[in-house]
C-alpha cells in the first residue's frame, strides 16, 4: 500500500491494535532538503539516502515484492559515471565533480539492491569496476578510498561483490583478497573481548572489540551480504584459537562472541557517547541476521523476540532503513515480518514510499497475507475516526525523536 499514515491516526485506531497489525509513520523532522520522489522514508536524506533505498528495495525483494519502478530509478539514477555512489546527490542530473563524495558502503549496498531488482545489469557492472579500482594492498576496503581497511567496509563490499556474481577470493589486490584482511582485524580469544572484531586498529595498533563490526565481519568472512538464512551449526560454541584464522573460524569466533553478548539480556548495547547501558536496536538486528548465518539459531531467536517486544518505538522514529533491518532479521531466522509484535514491518515500511507489488498473486508470502489484513482494518479505523469526529484534534502530532 502506498499510504502514508500519521502517528496520529494511528493513535485515534489504537484500541484496533490488539485484533491487527498497524502500520507506522516516519515523523522525522522537516529534511534540510527536499526529499525526491521515489525516495523511501520523510528524514533528512543527505548522510543515508542511498544506503535506506538499498536496504528497502533488498528487503521487499526478499519478502517476494517488486519495488516501484520510480524507487529503483531513483537509486539507479545515483550512480556517478565512474559507478560509484555517494551517500545522496540532490541534484543526479549535473555530472559528479570533485565535491561528491563517492564510498564504497553506499556503492556496495546500492550494488546488492540493483542486483536484487534486476534489470540494471549495466550499473552494477560499473559499481563493482569501481569497487575493485578501491580496494587497498591489504585487500580490505575504506569507507571512501585512499583511507584505511576496515572490518565494515570490507565486509559490504564482500556481500556486493557475492551479489554480483564475482567471487571475493578472485578480488585481489597485491596478491591478497577481502578474506585475507578480515582475519586481522579478528581478537585472539585469550584477549578481551577474544573472537570480536575490531572495526580497525587504534591509534596504538589494538583491537577493540566492536560488536556492529563483529556482526558485519561474520557476514562477510562466510561471503554473505545483507541477506542470510539460518546456516550450519558451527564446528564449536566456543571461541577457537588458531595461528592463522581460516574464514570459517573468523566467522565462528564472531559468532561465539555474539551469542555471549545477547545470551543474558537478548540485546546489545549502544557504544556512542553519552549512550551509557542503551540498547542498540539496529546492532541487535544485524546480529540475529549474522548469528543466524553462522548456524547460531538459539541466540539469533532470543535476540529477535527482544527486538520484537522493543523495537517497534524505535523503527517508527528510524524510518525505512529500520523497518528493513527488521524485515531482514524475521528472514533470517524464519519469522513472519507481517506480524510483529502487533505490528507490520512491511506494511510500515511499503507505506514510506512507492507501493511495490508482488512478483505473482499466487505466491504471496505469509507476511503480505497479513498486511492486506492490515489494511482492512486501517478503512475500518479511519471509518471509526470519521464517525467519532476526534481526527482533527490529533492531526499534527509527532512523536518527539529519541
Amino acid at each position: 500500500m502506498n499510504v502514508r499514515r500519521s502517528a496520529a491516526a494511528l493513535a485515534a485506531v489504537g484500541v484496533l491494535a490488539a485484533a491487527a497489525p498497524a502500520t507506522a509513520a516516519d515523523p522525522s523532522p522537516s529534511p534540510k532538503v527536499t526529499v525526491p520522489s521515489g525516495l523511501y522514508g520523510k528524514g533528512d536524506p543527505t548522510y543515508d539516502g542511498v544506503w535506506r533505498q538499498s536496504l528497502t528495495l533488498i528487503a521487499q525483494r526478499t519478502l517476494g515484492y517488486r519495488p516501484a519502478t520510480a524507487a529503483v530509478d531513483w537509486l539507479a539514477g545515483q550512480q556517478c559515471a565512474n559507478g560509484s555512489f555517494a551517500a545522496f546527490r540532490a541534484a543526479p542530473a549535473k555530472p559528479c565533480d570533485d565535491k561528491v563524495k563517492a564510498d564504497t558502503n553506499s556503492t556496495a549496498a546500492a550494488v546488492q539492491a540493483l542486483a536484487a531488482t534486476g534489470g540494471h545489469g549495466g550499473a552494477v557492472e560499473k559499481a563493482v569496476g569501481w569497487l575493485k579500482s578501491a580496494q587497498n594492498k591489504d585487500g580490505g576496503w575504506s569507507y571512501y578510498p585512499g583511507g584505511p581497511s576496515d572490518t565494515n567496509s570490507t565486509s559490504v563490499v564482500i556481500g556486493a561483490l557475492a551479489a554480483a556474481g564475482t567471487d571475493p577470493a578472485d578480488v585481489r589486490t597485491s596478491g591478497k583478497s577481502p578474506y585475507d584482511a578480515l582475519p586481522a582485524w579478528s581478537i585472539p580469544c585469550d584477549q578481551d573481548g577474544g573472537g570480536a572484531l575490531a572495526y580497525q586498529p587504534d591509534k596504538k595498533g589494538e583491537l577493540l572489540a566492536n560488536a556492529d563490526a563483529t556482526a558485519a565481519g561474520l557476514l562477510g568472512a562466510l561471503g554473505k551480504g545483507f541477506v542470510a538464512e539460518a546456516g550450519k551449526a558451527p564446528a564449536q560454541d566456543a571461541c577457537a584459537e588458531s595461528g592463522h584464522l581460516t574464514r570459517a573460524q573468523v566467522a565462528d569466533n564472531a559468532g561465539a562472541y555474539l551469542g555471549t553478548a545477547v545470551a543474558k539480556t537478548g540485546h546489545l548495547l549502544s557504544t556512542l557517547p553519552g549512550a551509557k547501558d542503551q540498547p542498540d536496536y539496529g546492532n541487535t538486528a544485524d546480529a540475529v541476521v549474522a548469528l543466524a548465518a553462522d548456524g547460531r539459531t538459539e541466540p539469533a531467536k532470543k535476540a529477535y523476540a527482544w527486538l520484537e517486544k522493543n523495537a517497534g518505538p524505535w523503527a517508527t522514529q528510524s524510518g525505512p532503513a529500520a523497518y528493513a533491518q527488521l524485515i531482514l532479521a524475521a528472514h533470517a531466522i524464519g519469522e513472519q515480518p507481517g506480524d510483529f509484535n502487533g505490528t507490520s514491518l512491511v506494511g510500515s515500511l511499503n507505506a514510506l514510499g512507492p507501493a511495490p507489488r508482488m512478483d505473482s498473486a499466487a505466491h504471496r508470502p505469509a507476511a503480505q497475507e497479513e498486511d492486506s489484513k492490515s489494511s482492512v482494518w486501517w478503512i475500518v479505523g479511519v471509518g471509526l475516526v470519521a464517525g467519532i469526529g476526534i481526527g482533527f484534534l490529533l492531526s499534527g502530532r509527532k512523536k518527539p525523536r529519541p
